[in-house]
């Protein structure tokens, strides 16, 4: 079933605001998919998904190994028959500002607040495609 991005139905945006892990897919270099296990924050406002990670993880390195833009990602969550995947176009933000705004989304969705860490970035995704049953 399709989504609007900007638009959700208010049964899939309060999925995407529970508390669930996700996961996060990246292309490696020689397209195979690298799938982990993230937490995402939804931002339908801005038709935006981000993953707060370290600089030195191999996602982040998948993303920025990729050419034109970004690398194309989604990112997923499921619990019993309900599921949803947003994708689209991921790079990675090191600003302050975008940093401290993905953790404070985090926070607000996850209940906590990760202990601060120098090489913190995000992976921010501009999303083009909203999928599931919610």
């Amino acid at each position: 079933m399709s989504h609007d991005v900007l638009n959700p139905t208010p049964e899939y945006l309060a999925f995407w605001r529970e508390r669930h892990v996700c996961t996060l897919t990246t292309p490696r270099p020689d397209g195979t998919p690298h799938v982990v296990p993230v937490g995402v924050t939804y931002d339908p406002e801005a038709g935006l998904a981000r993953v707060i990670s370290n600089k030195h993880s191999k996602k982040v390195r998948n993303v920025l190994a990729a050419q034109d833009g970004g690398a194309r990602v989604a990112v997923c969550q499921m619990e019993g028959r309900r599921w949803a995947t947003l994708e689209g176009r991921a790079v990675i933000r090191t600003d302050e500002a975008s940093v401290a705004d993905a953790v404070a989304r985090y926070a607000q969705r996850y209940g906590r607040t990760p202990s601060p860490h120098p090489d913190r970035v995000v992976v921010e995704i501009t999303l083009d495609r909203a999928m599931g049953r919610a």
